[in-house]
């Protein structure tokens, strides 16, 4: 999870002027919707990642494209929200006003290939065995349930100073 949230941090640095000086507040339910927009292609690019370091018996290997693909049955109920919290996450500038105006197709499949290669790009090879067990723990659960326990876990870890969450700050209610 904590790798997720670093490449999707990534994510966000690579479009210049999006991120903002300050850490966004996001609702439990835009971040829950951003997440559950996320995890298909989160998990997509973690199996790419993954998959040639794993037995042919892990998780990954053997469920991943299924699951992202389970997953990815509710993009679409996901998007407006998503797509809110995702704007709400970027500077006001050139940059997110171009984004905000872009069709959503456009900006769906940029989020899309950007999500999955930078969550790709930022998994250590020596961590696989450890995510593929938690993905498979939480496989069995709909994909709503699991985006929003990640998007709590990304709050409560912006709030214990133990581990770092770059993304976004849940607000309070």
């Amino acid at each position: 999870m904590r790798r997720f949230a670093a490449a999707f941090a990534a994510m966000l640095a690579t479009c210049p002027g999006l991120v903002h000086a300050a850490q966004p507040c996001l609702t439990a339910a835009e971040a829950s919707s951003l997440t559950a927009y996320a995890l298909p292609s989160a998990i997509t690019g973690t199996a790419k990642r993954c998959v040639p370091n794993l037995g042919t018996n892990a998780f990954l290997p053997t469920g991943g494209a299924e699951l992202a693909a389970r997953y990815a049955v509710r993009k679409h109920q996901n998007w407006p929200a998503a797509k809110a919290a995702f704007l709400k996450m970027g500077a006001k500038d050139e940059s997110s006003a171009f984004l905000a105006n872009m069709p959503d197709p456009s900006l769906q499949q940029m989020l899309d290939a950007l999500i999955e290669g930078m969550v790709a790009q930022q998994i250590p090879l020596d961590r696989c065995a450890e995510i593929d067990r938690v993905v498979g723990l939480l496989a069995p659960l709909p994909a709503q349930n699991t985006a929003e326990l990640l998007a709590v876990m990304f709050g409560l870890a912006g709030k214990t100073g133990k581990a770092k969450n770059d993304l976004f700050s849940i607000c309070e209610s």
